[in-house]
């Protein structure tokens, strides 16, 4: 049996004859070339954005309970704290180095470890 390898459009070549990109971490943007298969970049740029929002979701959910606290204490320095946390959370997938990003490496480097944590992409 012959594993075949498809790409992002639905092309298919088996999998002993691709040449494939050193990782799997953007599979979803796989495109065929030939016999070579490259990661389309806008579609990677796509991906990296929902997993930017996927890592976000328990963070926010987190800095809501800190908003909360601060809010019963009356504690506006922290409510502050809070707002700005969750603003540069909301902001996360509009970041320019996302933007701006001109390789897969680009990308993966876009990751704000200071605003996200621990990339998926280290």
């Amino acid at each position: 049996m012959t594993t075949n390898i498809v790409d992002k459009d639905g092309n298919s070549i088996a999998a002993a004859d691709a040449t494939v990109p050193s990782d799997r971490l953007f599979r979803g943007a796989w495109t065929l070339s030939g016999s070579t298969i490259t990661e389309d970049l806008t579609t990677a740029k796509t991906i990296f954005k929902a997993k930017i929002r996927e890592a976000r979701t328990p963070l926010l959910a987190a800095e809501d309970v800190i908003y909360m606290k601060a809010l019963e204490d009356a504690d506006t320095d922290a409510q502050a704290a809070s707002v700005k946390k969750k603003k540069a959370l909301r902001d996360a997938p509009a970041a320019s180095a996302i933007t701006n990003a001109s390789s897969i490496s680009a990308l993966k480097s876009a990751w704000d470890k200071d605003v996200l944590g621990t990339s998926p992409y280290a």
